[in-house]
């Protein structure tokens, strides 16, 4: 009862506020309480708290009174599971009873495709109806990706199939690639568009194999008009996976229906992929997305803006977008802070509050230590530990151990005679000639670069 209240109460606000201020302040919080007319309302942190009850404390309580609460009162508490709540046992009752497509928005599709399958799951995440072509971003390094994918909407099937896009992290791939799925389901409300990330389709079959549903697992994805796959890169070293996705890309493809696939690194740079799927791959069309140039990155920060109500000074996106030059995630994040702090002090967004803010999170680095970025270089290569920290030679061991090595150097400065013995080595040559060969590499190699640049990212996630 609660959460229904909550829900509705969401609902009306979502209606009266922009879509930017809902998705900042609203979206994620809960209805943790209720006695009599007072209620307490969970929030992610302490930024959210202030501004609710600042701001936005009347809006909520009138709303409340439209909905049956009389006079409410509101408290606002911290709450670390406020926009991830698990379902209720009556909720994932309801969920396995039916099937939930991935859809654009709630369409008359989602009665029609419920029932097409008995194996159901309460985590399937579905497209993001944020991700549109009229907001996504064209530039230099994204113009064909992004013009092949409109192509693509408009007629799915018969060009670039499949569409397979790569490149680092934080550039836009997830948006193109569910701005097809969103535009489809615009223009043909009756089509199957299914999104799924790598992780999810992994532990999908593993939950078909336990359950024994493993047809209702190939129905739901050998069924789909328009299949689209995120990450495939984490397909590498799972066999049996591989193999099921290898004949519900057969499956498909054999009957003209697209598929779309996104990873960051090209088809034969990801490692342990069956040859097979690897030629399948790059039997349409395979596009290298680059990291955004500074023209680009100064709209995007400009529209982000513009999409919760502010417009931002010329020198002000120009400062952001120096300071954030590859991910456009961090670049999003850079920007939240600094409306969510000039929000809050009821400021307008200027340079010197922008160069205090950056300078404030550029003096206070996260801590790393030698053996998690050894762990999360070794966790990235899809290798063992122990196997980087080994004597062995095998190539697949030895880059790794190099770009772990370089790591160390550049991120904390270690000595040379450190680096080799955080690595099990005696010799620090060793660790020289590798820092010497992935600093070249990183010059010549985009893969090599993405690859490093994503690790450090991790680091400091």
């Amino acid at each position: 009862m609660q959460n229904g209240l909550w829900q509705a109460v969401l609902g009306e606000i979502e209606l009266s506020v922009s879509r930017g201020n809902f998705i900042t302040w609203f979206k994620n919080t809960t209805l943790l309480k209720q006695d009599d007319n007072a209620l307490v309302v969970g929030v992610p942190n302490v930024f959210i708290k202030q501004q609710l009850e600042r701001k936005y404390n009347q809006l909520i309580c009138e709303t409340l009174e439209k909905n049956g609460v009389k006079t409410p009162v509101v408290e606002y508490k911290i709450h670390a599971l406020a926009g991830k709540q698990k379902p209720s046992n009556e909720e994932a009752q309801s969920l396995l009873k039916t099937q939930p497509i991935p859809t654009a928005s709630n369409r008359p599709t989602d009665l029609k495709s419920a029932t097409t399958s008995k194996l159901a799951h309460s985590y399937r995440q579905g497209l993001n109806e944020r991700y549109t072509f009229e907001n996504f971003i064209v530039g230099s390094g994204n113009e064909l990706a992004h013009a092949a994918c409109q192509a693509i909407a408009q007629n799915p099937g018969s060009r670039y199939n499949p569409l397979f896009l790569y490149g680092g992290v934080g550039i836009g791939k997830t948006h193109l690639i569910q701005a097809v799925g969103n535009t489809v389901l615009v223009q043909k409300p009756e089509a199957r568009v299914v999104y799924v990330s790598t992780e999810q389709f992994v532990q999908e079959f593993v939950d078909a194999l336990r359950f024994k549903k493993n047809t209702d697992f190939a129905d739901y994805y050998r069924g789909a008009d328009v299949l689209i796959v995120d990450d495939v890169q984490f397909l590498a070293g799972k066999e049996k996976i591989q193999e099921e996705f290898f004949h519900t890309f057969n499956a498909l493809h054999q009957a003209n229906k697209q598929i779309i696939i996104s990873s960051d690194k090209p088809p034969k740079e990801i490692p342990t992929l069956e040859e097979r799927l690897r030629s399948r791959f790059v039997w349409g069309m395979s596009i290298d997305m680059q990291n955004p140039d500074f023209e680009t990155r100064c709209a995007i920060v400009q529209a982000k803006a513009h999409n919760h109500g502010v417009e931002i000074d010329h020198e002000v996106a120009e400062y952001l977008a120096n300071n954030v030059q590859t991910n456009i995630r961090e670049l999003e994040g850079a920007l939240n802070q600094l409306l969510a702090f000039c929000e809050m002090r009821d400021l307008t967004p200027n340079l010197t509050t922008t160069m205090n803010i950056l300078g404030v999170n550029a003096s206070r680095p996260k801590h790393i230590s030698a053996k998690q970025i050894i762990e999360r270089t070794a966790k990235y290569f899809h290798i063992d530990m122990e196997d980087i920290m080994s004597p062995k030679r095998d190539k697949d061991i030895v880059v790794p151990r190099q770009v772990a090595m370089y790591i160390l150097r550049s991120e904390l400065h270690l000595s040379f005679p450190k680096i080799a013995r955080e690595l099990g080595r005696k010799d620090h040559t060793t660790a020289i000639h590798s820092v010497e060969k992935i600093e070249k590499g990183i010059r010549e190699d985009d893969t090599l670069r993405s690859a490093v640049a994503e690790i450090k990212e991790r680091l400091h996630a």
